[in-house]
Formats: C-alpha cells, sequence, structure tokens
C-alpha cells in the first residue's frame, strides 16, 4: 500500500494525531477511530486491518503507562478479562473475512466509540463488585475473538461493559483496557503475520503521527483532562463514517 497515493492524506495524516489524543485521553488505543479514517479516506480494506492493529500497540501502549504511572492500574482486573482474550484475538486475527461484512461489523462496534466519546457510559458508582471467573472468561474471549476478527483492540467495548456491570472506575477502567488493547491488538497482529499479511513499511509514517497525539493524550487524560467539546466533534466524525460503511 502506498499511503501517498491515496487522496487527500495530507489531512489524514493532521487529523490522526487528534484522533489518537482523544482515544488515548480515555486509555483507548483508538483502532475503531482509525478504522472510520480509513473507511472515510478510502484505504484499501486489506489494509485497514494490521494497519489499525500496529497503530493501536504503540498508542494503546504510551496510554497503559500513563495511566498506571498516575495509579490506576488493577491487575487483577485486567487478568480475568485477558486469560481468554488473548488466545481468542489471535484465532480472530487469522480470519480474513468479506469486505462488505467487515464493513458492517465495523459500523455496528463505531456505535460503541461514539457512546463512549459521549459518555453514555461515563457514569462512575461507589460500589464496585467482583468479576466472577467465568464472566470475565466470557466477555474476554468474545471481544478478545471480534478484536482480532475486526482490527480493533477491543477496549471501547470493555471500558463500557466494566462501568455498566460496576466492576471499576472509570479511570481504572481506562487503566485496564490500555494494556487489554495492548495485548489483543499483538495477539491478532501476530494472527494476521501467521495468516500472511505483511506490513508495509510506509505505515510506520502513520504510527509516528498517531504516537504524537497518543502521548498528550494519555498524559492529560491520566490526570485532569475533560475536553467535550473536541470528543463531541470526534463523535460527529464517528457517526459520518458509521452512515457510509452501512450504505457502501
Amino acid at each position: 500500500m502506498n499511503i501517498f497515493e491515496i487522496e487527500h492524506i495530507w489531512i489524514f495524516l493532521l487529523l490522526l494525531p487528534i484522533v489518537a489524543f482523544m482515544y488515548s485521553s480515555v486509555g483507548h488505543g483508538g483502532a475503531s477511530g482509525y478504522l472510520a479514517m480509513m473507511a472515510l479516506f478510502g484505504f484499501a480494506p486489506e489494509s485497514m486491518k494490521p494497519t489499525a492493529l500496529l497503530l493501536n500497540l504503540f498508542v494503546a501502549a504510551i496510554s497503559f503507562v500513563h495511566y498506571t504511572k498516575a495509579g490506576h492500574f488493577n491487575k487483577k482486573l485486567f487478568l480475568v478479562f485477558a486469560f481468554a482474550s488473548i488466545p481468542m484475538a489471535f484465532i480472530g486475527g487469522m480470519i480474513e473475512v468479506d469486505a462488505s461484512f467487515y464493513k458492517k461489523i465495523l459500523a455496528v462496534l463505531l456505535v460503541f466509540a461514539i457512546f463512549r466519546m459521549l459518555n453514555v457510559f461515563g457514569k462512575e458508582v461507589n460500589n464496585v463488585k467482583d468479576v466472577k471467573i467465568w464472566q470475565g472468561l466470557f466477555v474476554g474471549g468474545s471481544i478478545g475473538f471480534f478484536s482480532g476478527l475486526i482490527g480493533i483492540g477491543g477496549g471501547i467495548i470493555l471500558s463500557p461493559v466494566i462501568l455498566l456491570m460496576h466492576w471499576g472506575k472509570m479511570k481504572e477502567a481506562a487503566a485496564v483496557s490500555a494494556l487489554f488493547i495492548w495485548v489483543n491488538s499483538a495477539a491478532g497482529m501476530f494472527g494476521q503475520i501467521y495468516s500472511g499479511v505483511r506490513i508495509d513499511e510506509q505505515v510506520f509514517i502513520l504510527v509516528g503521527t498517531a504516537v504524537l497525539g497518543g502521548f498528550f493524550g494519555a498524559y492529560y487524560g491520566s490526570k485532569h483532562f475533560n475536553n467535550n467539546l473536541l470528543k463531541y466533534m470526534l463523535a460527529f466524525v464517528l457517526a459520518i463514517a458509521c452512515i457510509k460503511l452501512i450504505l457502501t
């Protein structure tokens, strides 16, 4: 894939760090946002999945470091989901789906991203419950499989589930989701490589721009950042991409 042959690629490169900034500020790698942008800018479907996974690896790692330094990581909560998610993400990463079906699944997952940016799942509770093992295995395994299949880390789904089920608080969910995204993205990427997919060197240009936004987003998000205007703008862009994916 020659990214410089893509129409309006320079606009894409300017928007990419902004998307990475917003996602990393809530502990996410940003794959759903990257995929939405790639769909809007006409990237080849076969290049979208490995590219999003690679970007996730870098941005989610940055998010995890910042949120952990701020004291929000819950190791026990992470492990109960990751145990089943890692092998399932690898399996999902090996599977190639029809381009039309892929777009429809991605459109559905973008709805989670939109709700997350609008803080629909953002309410915290004081009474946090323990996750039962079977619950963690089921939730982690299910999210892991779809993460590898579509090319996301799964944090955009796991984070709302943690908050809805009262398994953790917001920043705790962000820290757990960041590492969850990283391990799933790594497993999904290994699944892609195992199935014969190769990463073009030009993709690392995208990595560099995403890392720039991801660093500052994770830094401010792990402390006190809360810019609702930017989140609403990103939700609007995701909604446009969602509609395009459904109609094409």
